[in-house]
């Protein structure tokens, strides 16, 4: 069996005018090679002018050179064409074979079209089995027995032929090369697929990506506008009080002096006045009195200080007001509330304030439409999720039903605490999600990831730590929980919560949603990494994030405080 090991390039066979292999190959005196009608035909195009030149050199010929075909070059492109890259020869030809159409695997050889003929005529020969012309007979047959490979030895994992299974592969686990090819290719499309779901999962984890890189894009272009001008306000508000003191200044100056010009009586005793002073200053100057002579000084120094620290209290205190900071930094209880909440880990009643940091609060909106435009959606992960609690409604839904789930081990989940995180980690702008409390008694929190998974104490409770911090909706009644203290709320209870995260400005708030948005409670505080939405689970409850859809102007809730 011989195959062709010939490897041209068809583009360096091809004609510079037509673009396609030489036909009838010419060259011409210059070297250059043309299908022969390609170049007669240019050159008749230009024989009323007698110039012959050569399309790619530009060399002039005169007269119009003969064209004779270039026997060579002819017979090296019949070559290629017979047997180029992929061709299989014939086995019988003699001399320059020519390209097979079939391969025998009883004879393990190929054929061309005239050497076949014998298969198809001879009643012999018409039993063996033809395929697709294929240089790969050889490793069609048995190396041993020179047998056609059938069967598949599944103990050796190779091909073997049929005297192979009745000798060294006696008492293997063998079947028909086709029975396993048939298995291979269920098996190799079944990971296609696999493949092609991972692949449709990083694409859409990849868009998902860009659109919250876009987004924030846009907001931090936002943020930096509204800085640019709140700045560009303040420079201008500056430089309008700079102009008014110069006035100021100026008017004085003017006033002194025509005072000064019509009243030269008064000029002399002022002149008379300065002497005293400049003696009282003479006097002062040679004291030995130093403690007289600091508190001198230290008086006009106070007082000078004294007078700009209350312009600039003046003129902040109009700032903030014309930029409208009316509400309070933190929330504080009502007059009377009772702070009834007891320490987890001592037993002893103790309450203390939320620990909270007093920075610039931005306003925060007065419908629940505006608060829309931030929702987030959020998936429950299996991941976290305590044995007891069950998964439902897409991961959006979760309800304890005290029966242990089969969840398989995971350093992430949660072991002793009936509690379970989202996936989604909120960081870098602002959120907003619902959730609908059916049963007695839910926590509904926001946590750091590191928050300890396996401890029964705080450590590992939601609003129990300093990692955490907690909505607890019980018995009708709701109680804000942060590093295992927390207070009583008193405000209606509804079952239905609104969450509202404005992570860079730290701001934390509550809402009860029925007919009005009613305001329970916001804690001000710094987030230093990202957080995730939590939930703790009491006994025969039910825990469901709202499918939240974007209101109208027309149909938006007016918030009440």
């Amino acid at each position: 069996m011989a195959q062709s090991t010939i490897s041209v390039d068809q583009d360096e066979y091809s004609c510079p005018i037509c673009l396609d292999v030489l036909k009838d190959p010419v060259t011409i005196l210059c070297g250059h090679s043309y299908c022969m009608s390609c170049i007669k035909n240019c050159w008749d195009k230009n024989d009323p002018v007698g110039d012959y030149s050569c399309p790619q050199c530009q060399r002039t010929f005169r007269p119009r050179p003969p064209l004779f075909k270039n026997v060579m070059l002819a017979d090296m492109i019949d070559k290629m064409k017979r047997t180029g890259p992929g061709i299989v020869a014939c086995d019988v030809c003699p001399g320059a074979a020519q390209r097979a159409a079939k391969s025998c695997l009883a004879c393990v050889a190929s054929y061309c079209e005239t050497h076949l003929r014998p298969h198809h005529e001879s009643p012999a020969l018409q039993k063996h089995k033809l395929i697709d012309a294929t240089g790969k007979l050889q490793e069609m047959v048995c190396p041993l027995h020179g047998k056609l490979l059938e069967v598949y030895c599944r103990t050796d994992r190779r091909c073997v032929c049929l005297l192979c299974v009745m000798d060294e592969h006696k008492h293997h686990d063998t079947v028909s090369a086709v029975t396993e090819w048939t298995e291979k290719q269920k098996e190799v499309a079944a990971e296609q697929r696999i493949s092609q779901q991972k692949i449709q999962q990083r694409e859409k984890e990849l868009q998902n990506v860009r659109q919250a890189v876009e987004s924030l894009s846009r907001t931090a272009q936002t943020a930096v506008g509204d800085s640019e001008k709140a700045f560009s306000d303040l420079v201008c508000l500056f430089k309008r009080r700079c102009s008014k003191v110069k006035e100021l200044i100026r008017d004085q100056e003017r006033a002194v002096t025509c005072w000064a010009g019509g009243l030269l009586e008064g000029l002399e005793q002022e002149i008379t006045d300065l002497r005293m002073r400049d003696a009282e200053l003479e006097r002062l100057s040679h004291t030995e009195d130093h403690i007289h002579f600091l508190q001198s000084v230290s008086r006009a120094v106070s007082e000078l200080k004294k007078r700009v620290e209350k312009v600039c209290e003046e003129e902040f205190i109009r700032i903030l007001k014309e930029v409208e900071l009316k509400e309070p930094l933190t929330e504080a209880p009502p007059q009377g509330e009772k702070q009834v909440l007891k320490s987890r880990e001592t037993g002893s009643s103790h309450v203390s304030p939320m620990n909270t940091i007093n920075f610039p609060q931005i306003p925060e909106h007065r419908t629940r439409a505006e608060f829309l435009q931030y929702t987030c959606w959020l998936t429950l992960d299996p991941n976290t999720v305590h044995q007891e609690l069950t998964l439902s409604g897409g991961d959006r839904e979760v309800t304890r039903t005290g029966v242990k789930q089969s969840y398989p081990p995971h350093p992430e989940r949660f072991t002793l605490k009936r509690q379970v995180l989202c996936r989604e980690a909120l960081a870098g702008r602002r959120f907003y999600w619902e959730v609908e409390v059916q049963g007695k008694h839910a926590k509904i929190g926001l946590t750091y990831k590191s928050i300890n998974r396996t401890t029964q104490d705080g450590s590992s409770s939601l609003g129990g730590n300093t990692k955490s911090w907690s909505l607890d909706c019980k018995n009708g009644a709701y109680f804000i929980f942060h590093n295992n203290k927390g207070l009583q709320l008193r405000v209606p209870y509804c079952p239905k919560i609104g969450v509202y995260l404005d992570h860079p400005a730290g701001i934390l708030s509550f809402y009860s949603i029925s007919d009005i948005m009613t305001h329970i409670t916001r804690i001000q505080t710094v987030f230093t990494e990202p957080v995730y939405a939590g939930f703790l689970i009491g006994e025969q409850c039910t825990v469901k994030l709202v499918k939240l859809v974007k209101l109208t102007p027309m149909s938006a809730v007016t918030l009440t405080n």
